[in-house]
C-alpha cells in the first residue's frame, strides 16, 4: 500500500481528526466539492463524485487488506463521495439558476444534515451495504446515504419552493 492510497482514502488526514472523524470528513467534502465544482461545473463535478466512488472502492480495499478492521474510522473518503452525492442537487439547481453553490446555503446546510442523519441512522439499504464488511460495504453506504440525503433535498426544496412560495 503506498502513501498516496493512505492520502486519498483519509482525503489528506482528515480521517484522523477526532472525535468523529465521519462528520470531519462531511465537512472536508465542502471546500474540495466547491473547487472542483468551480473547476468544472456542475456536471463535472457529477462526474468526479462518480470517479472519487469508484476509485474509492479500490483504494479502500488496498487500504483494509493491511488493517484489522474491516471498516477504519480514519477512512473517510466514502463521507466525501457521499456528501457530494447528497450535494449535487444544490450544485445542479445553483447552476441551472446562474448562481455560486454558497448562495443556496440552505440546500448545503440540509445537504449535510440529511447526509450526516442517514449515515448515523443506516437505516435499511444503508445499513445493509455498512454490514457487509468490505470496501464495497464502505463506500456505498454512504453512496446510499448520499441518495437518501439528495431525495431528501429534492423534496424538501419543492416544498420550500413549490407549496410555500405558492
Amino acid at each position: 500500500m503506498t502513501t498516496l492510497v493512505t492520502a486519498f482514502v483519509t482525503v489528506l488526514g482528515v480521517g484522523y481528526l477526532r472525535p468523529a472523524s465521519g462528520t470531519w470528513g462531511s465537512l472536508a467534502a465542502f471546500p474540495l466539492g466547491y473547487a472542483v465544482w468551480l473547476g468544472t461545473g456542475a456536471l463535472g463535478f457529477g462526474v468526479v463524485t462518480l470517479i472519487v466512488t469508484i476509485l474509492g472502492v479500490r483504494a479502500t480495499a488496498q487500504y483494509i487488506e493491511t488493517r484489522n478492521s474491516k471498516d477504519p474510522s480514519e477512512v473517510v473518503i466514502d463521507e466525501v463521495a457521499g456528501q457530494w452525492i447528497a450535494l449535487l442537487p444544490v450544485a445542479v439547481g445553483a447552476s441551472a439558476r446562474g448562481l455560486e453553490p454558497w448562495d443556496m446555503y440552505p440546500g448545503l446546510i440540509v445537504g449535510f444534515l440529511l447526509f450526516r442523519l442517514f449515515d448515523i441512522w443506516k437505516p435499511g439499504p444503508v445499513g445493509w451495504m455498512d454490514r457487509r464488511g468490505d470496501a464495497f460495504g464502505v463506500m456505498f453506504d454512504d453512496v446510499i446515504a448520499g441518495i437518501f440525503a439528495a431525495l431528501g433535498v429534492v423534496a424538501l426544496a419543492a416544498i420550500a419552493h413549490g407549496v410555500l412560495t405558492g
